[in-house]
C-alpha cells in the first residue's frame, strides 16, 4: 500500500515506542532499514573515494526513481492481467 514518506525530524525529536516513531509516524522497521541504506551508500562513497558526492547521489536518485516507476508499472500490469483472467 502506497503512502507518503515522512522525513525524520531528527534523532533528538524521535519518540519511539515498540513499533513506530511517535513524531514522524514511521515504523521502526522503516527507520532502521532507511538508516542501513544510508550507511551503505555513505560507506560505498567513502570506499570509492568519490569527491563529487552530489553527482553520484543525483545519479542514484535518477536510477532509483526510474527503477521504482518500472516496478510499479510491472505490478499494475500483473494486477490488470490477474483481473482480466478472473473476468
Amino acid at each position: 500500500m502506497a503512502h507518503l514518506f515522512n522525513r525524520c525530524k531528527g534523532k533528538t525529536q524521535c519518540r519511539e515506542n515498540e513499533t513506530e516513531c511517535r513524531t514522524c509516524g514511521r515504523s521502526l522497521d522503516e527507520i532502521y532499514t532507511t538508516r542501513r541504506l544510508i550507511d551503505g551508500l555513505a560507506n560505498f562513497i567513502v570506499s570509492m573515494g568519490y569527491e563529487n558526492i552530489n553527482d553520484f547521489m543525483s545519479y542514484v536518485t535518477s536510477k532509483v526513481s526510474k527503477k521504482v516507476a518500472r516496478l510499479n508499472t510491472d505490478k499494475q500490469q500483473e494486477v490488470s492481467n490477474g483481473f482480466h483472467r478472473m473476468g
